[in-house]
């Protein structure tokens, strides 16, 4: 029961804001006549006229695909390529430039370049997605790695571990906070890459769909895709959240310790 009652004040201190917000906005706009601002009670009839279940199936879930994918290609590369870098300084060191000036490139300047090499398929889509998410949890890597407590290398040392089982048991453990911390970071940033890479790209997918809406001046549609939009990104967050709590439980754990010791 109290388990039960803990999930309900969480749920109810999470969403009485938006609900609150929903409601203001249902009040507000009705009876709207404004092309630009119609009212949420057209909006959610439209709703559910396209999104249950063609335009679901046509844009939502290939866009979801696609940032799945993105995402998941750029975490592994950035994670792969940071454990690298972090226990060989002066290449670090080396590449450091180039990285924080692939890093500052906007993902909008990116476009013209991957249309050229890649043209407007689910290709481009997915490596545009997969390079934007890549340099936060790259850099954040790097930092997780040259963070670990030199006593716990210290001890590695003495105990003559492997390299490989100093970074399966040490380092990887260790960086991963930092490593959600970017991860979290790049989550958001493959979402604006989605949208961007939708609308310049090949028919298809939620940003072609409201791009596609705004053109045609079907302004109630193109909300509904925007709610989507909301939506989906709300949900990837959620589900990051989950596997964020799972992987670092026992630093959340650790932590909680050390604050008790004190």
């Amino acid at each position: 029961m109290n388990r039960t009652l803990r999930v309900a004040t969480a749920v109810a201190r999470e969403l009485w804001l938006p609900v609150l917000l929903v409601a203001a906005w249902w009040w507000l706009s009705a009876g709207s006549t404004s092309i630009y601002w119609p009212a949420l009670s057209e909006i959610t009839g439209r709703f559910v006229d396209l999104w249950f279940f063609d335009h679901l199936v046509e844009d939502a879930l290939p866009s979801v695909i696609r940032l799945v994918a993105g995402f998941g290609i750029g975490f592994a590369a950035a994670v792969a390529l940071g454990l690298l870098l972090g226990s060989l300084p002066a290449l670090e060191d080396a590449t450091r430039p180039l990285v924080e000036f692939m890093r500052a490139l906007p993902s909008v300047a990116l476009l013209p370049i991957m249309m050229l090499l890649l043209g407007t398929d689910d290709d481009m889509k997915v490596i545009t997605i997969a390079f934007v998410s890549t340099w936060p949890i790259l850099l954040n890597t790097v930092e997780g790695v040259r963070s670990v407590d030199p006593v716990l290398r210290q001890v590695a040392a003495g105990y003559r571990l492997s390299t490989w089982h100093r970074i399966r048991f040490l380092v990887v453990p260790a960086a991963m906070p930092q490593v959600f911390a970017g991860a979290r970071v790049a989550l958001s940033m493959s979402v604006v890459a989605m949208v961007l890479t939708e609308m310049v790209g090949s028919p298809g997918g939620l940003g072609y769909f409201v791009l596609d809406s705004q053109r045609t001046f079907d302004i109630v549609a193109m909300w509904t895709g925007l709610i989507v939009l909301g939506l989906i990104g709300y949900a990837a967050n959620k589900a990051f959240g989950l596997v964020e709590a799972r992987v670092l439980a026992w630093h959340r754990g650790y932590t909680k310790q050390k604050e008790d010791q004190r």
